[in-house]
């Protein structure tokens, strides 16, 4: 627990104690432990009553260094929208307004270490309104139809799956190396991809017999 409340922070720890399924492993005041400090504890939940946007408590409940993240619960909080998603944002997975009772605490550290989400009800909407709004404005990207490759473009992507270069497809095919080059460009182009090696298993996932 990170609280800057010294009163509150007894209070939780109490609370605590009484369940047997909860174990504090650590307690202090906000300003009292750097991040990198607790990395070195291992624990489940982080309580934290205040967000900080110079330091969001969440950053170091993400996955770093390969160690298991934990996760962090905002507690005390306003029902404010905007500070809500910043959390959100930054990687809280649980955020407790102030009328919180101990019951609806002790419940969201469950929730919470079980790999689930708490939040009021009341700022649920406003997450689902921004989610709403962010897949509005991402740009949907249509599948590529299907190629319709003729068969000299055909026989050239099988040379190309088998990693030669333009200079010996061009050999093998009897083409002028201009020509082979043209011939990739205009298949990269019709099938969106921005490799040889995309177009080639763009097109064997069409269907097409290219084996290297």
């Amino acid at each position: 627990m990170m609280m800057e409340n010294r009163l509150l922070r007894e209070a939780l720890i109490r609370l605590f104690r009484k369940r047997s399924d909860l174990v504090i492993v650590g307690y202090n005041g906000a300003t009292d432990t750097t991040p990198s400090h607790l990395l070195e504890t291992q624990f489940d939940v982080l309580l934290i009553d205040s967000f900080q946007t110079a330091w969001p408590a969440a950053k170091t409940a993400r996955e770093t260094g390969g160690q298991t993240a934990y996760k962090a619960v905002l507690i005390g909080m306003e029902p404010d929208e905007e500070l809500f998603l910043a959390a959100v944002r930054s990687g809280v997975v649980g955020y407790l307004l102030k009328d919180a009772s101990a019951a609806d605490l002790v419940a969201a550290v469950r929730a919470v270490y079980r790999g689930e989400a708490v939040c009021p009800p009341q700022l649920c909407s406003t997450l689902f309104r921004f989610v709403a709004h962010m897949i509005e404005e991402t740009p949907v990207k249509h599948p590529v139809p299907k190629p319709d490759l003729t068969i000299r473009q055909q026989q050239l992507m099988v040379l190309v799956a088998k990693g030669l270069t333009n200079k010996e497809i061009a050999s093998q095919l009897n083409l002028s190396e201009f020509t082979v080059r043209n011939h990739i460009h205009n298949i990269l182009k019709q099938l969106d991809a921005s490799s040889r090696s995309e177009a080639v298993q763009t097109i064997r996932a069409y269907g097409y017999s290219i084996s290297s």
